[in-house]
């Protein structure tokens, strides 16, 4: 097992040097020239998934939210365009800059909350919360203050959220092959082969002949259902806000929270599980200035996503990974124009093949998020988190990941004080 070599403690009585505000990237950004060296089959296949992954299953709840709040197509569709945008821009942004695999999307919890807001909240009313919310967001950011909070939770009790965030996916298998096995069966077969023979999966990486095996399957089957035609390009629409006691008070703080802790703290911790330091700090200002952006088209706020960085880190070696976000940003930017089409495309593949796709795209991730929350220390804290999480409690607004991690941490002081007295390892490690 390799360590990152740990820096040297401050002499006695001296005082440490602060850490700057905006983490500074530890390479010179990634050129052009680079790029092309550094970029590979697995690299691109796991930025096609991520982006397949993306925009499916989450596009479809946005939709779903959207239609029943009553939305019309053009504002739909200008929340898909800004949602891809933003992600895909911030994404090859942030990953060319620190050398990284840094995947941006938008907030799905965030999504979901908005449900019951739409109920008897105006769609301007919830747009004025996105631009409150972004700024909040970056004025957090701006402090410093996110860096210094996720440096206090432990890391296996973070990893411990994410394993009861992700366990869905690994579940979505299993009821996916019982409710189309004409879909889900290939595709897990497929998997399972090129896995067990590496000569194999040489040539076809698991998880693209995955997806190669249920697209055949979804095409032998007749089960590709398009809808009615309809535009073919996103025109954008901007939504007037409207700034009310009642929206801010439900959404902006929930909104806020649910991005900073639950989003980027999942993404944040998928990325130092898989040996790369991403910066916190520069998340929030990021998350927050793509928010503002996703609000003037009428989107949710923009975030670090723990799924798709787990599927962009998933193979490959660490120091070219930043192609695989590459190779997603630049898709996500090609598809926001196509906004409408892609909408339609993907909403008319069934779903056991997007549920089945993700979660053998994250099975890995997933074994590794419950081996760092229970294999060493925090065990009792990390199980808290867990269950607090899995149980989706919704008190506040507040999303069940935050209550997960605030219970957790409490549990964790009080009954685990051996485990916080002892040197934490919150630096990366190499598995063997």
């Amino acid at each position: 097992m390799r360590q990152f070599p740990q820096k040297p403690p401050a002499a006695t009585g001296a005082a440490q040097a602060p850490q700057p505000l905006l983490e500074r990237p530890a390479l010179r950004p990634a050129g052009a020239r680079q790029v092309l060296r550094d970029v590979g089959r697995p690299y691109l296949s796991n930025g096609l998934i991520g982006f397949i992954f993306t925009a499916s299953g989450p596009i479809a709840v946005t939709l779903a939210i959207g239609t029943v709040a009553g939305l019309t197509q053009g504002q739909l569709a200008s929340w898909v365009f800004g949602i891809l945008f933003s992600g895909g821009a911030a994404t090859v942004i942030m990953s060319l800059l620190y050398r990284q695999p840094l995947g941006f999307a938008w907030s799905i919890p965030g999504t979901v909350l908005l449900g019951p807001s739409l109920e008897h909240l105006s769609f301007p009313e919830v747009v004025g919360a996105f631009f409150t919310s972004g700024a909040l967001i970056l004025a957090l950011g701006v402090t410093g203050v996110i860096r210094r909070i996720m440096d206090v939770v432990p890391m296996p009790i973070v990893m411990a959220m994410v394993a009861a965030v992700f366990l869905r996916f690994g579940t979505d298998i299993v009821v996916s092959t019982q409710a189309n096995p004409g879909i889900a069966g290939p595709m897990v077969a497929a998997f399972v082969v090129l896995s067990a023979v590496p000569a194999l999966g040489r040539v076809l990486p698991p998880i693209l002949g995955t997806v190669l095996a249920g697209c055949f399957a979804v095409a032998v089957s007749g089960q590709f259902t398009p809808g009615e035609a309809g535009p073919f390009l996103a025109a954008p629409v901007f939504t007037a806000p409207e700034f009310t006691w009642a929206a801010q008070l439900e959404l902006m703080v929930p909104l806020a929270l649910t991005v900073l802790f639950v989003q980027n703290g999942q993404g944040t911790a998928v990325l130092r599980a898989a040996n790369h330091r991403p910066p916190v700090n520069v998340f929030a200002i990021a998350s927050g200035a793509f928010s503002l952006l996703n609000a003037a088209f009428g989107a949710v706020s923009a975030c670090v996503t723990g799924p798709t960085n787990a599927l962009l880190t998933s193979s490959g070696s660490r120091e070219r990974q930043y192609t695989a976000a590459v190779a997603y940003g630049v898709l996500a930017l090609a598809c926001a124009a196509l906004a409408p089409t892609l909408t339609r495309l993907m909403v008319a593949t069934p779903t056991e093949f997007v549920l089945t796709l993700g979660g053998i795209a994250m099975l890995r991730a997933l074994q590794h998020a419950f081996v760092t929350a229970f294999a060493t220390t925090y065990t009792l804290g990390s199980l808290v988190t867990f269950v607090v999480t899995l149980s989706g409690i919704d008190l506040f607004n507040i999303h069940a990941a935050i209550w997960g991690l605030m219970v957790g941490c409490t549990i964790s002081r009080l009954l685990e004080r051996a485990d916080y007295s002892e040197p934490r390892r919150q630096e990366p490690v190499d598995h063997p």
